[in-house]
């Protein structure tokens, strides 16, 4: 007699795989979770390891060797994930699927571009899942609350930046026209440049106004950069008061493999499939 759909050995293998390495509410999927961790934090301590000069002379080979085992392991599990999901290509282009990707990448790059491996630290982004691992729902609803607040700034934020690139285009171009190429205002860039760092009261001094009418100019621009370093600030602060701080679990979506969903969800939150 053929077997039902949801009993074909495929499917249950394939569910059981997306248990142990999407979910954390299981005793396996924890571990797995945690032993990730582990392997993560290993790598990139070898990774920096590698980086100083003394112990790459010594024990160069036996570093690059770990870095290589630990990028099959990132490989396979990748693969697996791939794999367990109903549809992959969702999870391969979710912010977590681009995060575990990138991950793996500069190794093989590095097969072509010698150095390239050092960019493996970035595997330090994988450590966002210690949220699901350790169950702290409260965070992911904090985490959710923030960036439905940013996503709700962007528009308030774009036009502030676009007005902040207004005013050091035309500041920069007035410090050039009063400075000139005589007292390091080579152009309209490096003056721009200038009062960027002056906005941003950054201030790292390898350009400074020399003439009076300069310096006047200077000082307008450092109180500006006090009263424009607030605003998105407050653009922020705003949407989060607005934002609504829901319960949110570390259910997994089968499909694409997203969580933070809320409680009691049914669909998931970013490609719609049932939960």
């Amino acid at each position: 007699m053929r077997q039902p759909i949801d009993q074909h050995p495929t499917d249950a293998r394939r569910r059981r795989i997306h248990e142990i390495i999407f979910e954390a509410d299981t005793r396996a999927g924890w571990t797995f979770d945690i032993v990730l961790m582990v392997l993560i934090l290993t790598s990139i301590a070898v990774v920096m390891l590698e980086s100083v000069a003394d112990i790459r002379e010594r024990h160069g080979d036996l570093l690059r060797g770990i870095e290589w085992a630990f990028t099959v392991l990132f490989t396979l599990e990748y693969a697996l994930r791939l794999y367990s999901v109903r549809i992959p290509l969702r999870y391969a282009l979710s912010p977590l699927g681009i995060i575990d990707l990138i991950a793996i990448l500069p190794s093989y790059i590095s097969l072509l571009i010698p150095g390239a491996q050092t960019l493996l630290v970035v595997r330090v982004l994988r450590l966002l899942r210690i949220f699901r691992i350790f169950k702290l729902a409260e965070y992911l609803a904090e985490s959710s609350v923030l960036v439905s607040a940013l996503r709700a700034s962007r528009r308030k934020i774009t036009v502030f930046l676009l007005a902040v690139l207004t005013i050091v285009i035309i500041v920069g171009t007035l410090m050039y026209v009063v400075e000139g190429e005589a007292h390091g205002f080579t152009s309209i860039p490096v003056a721009v440049y200038w009062a960027v760092v002056t906005l941003t009261t950054v201030g790292y001094g390898d350009l400074s106004p020399v003439t009076p009418l300069g310096r006047a100019l200077a000082v307008v621009v450092m109180l500006m950069g006090y009263a424009i370093i607030a605003v998105p600030t407050g653009i922020v602060t705003m949407e989060l008061t607005r934002a609504r701080d829901l319960p949110v679990s570390a259910q997994a979506c089968p499909s694409c493999g997203i969580g933070g969903h809320e409680y009691g969800a049914k669909f998931c939150r970013r490609c719609g499939a049932a939960l």
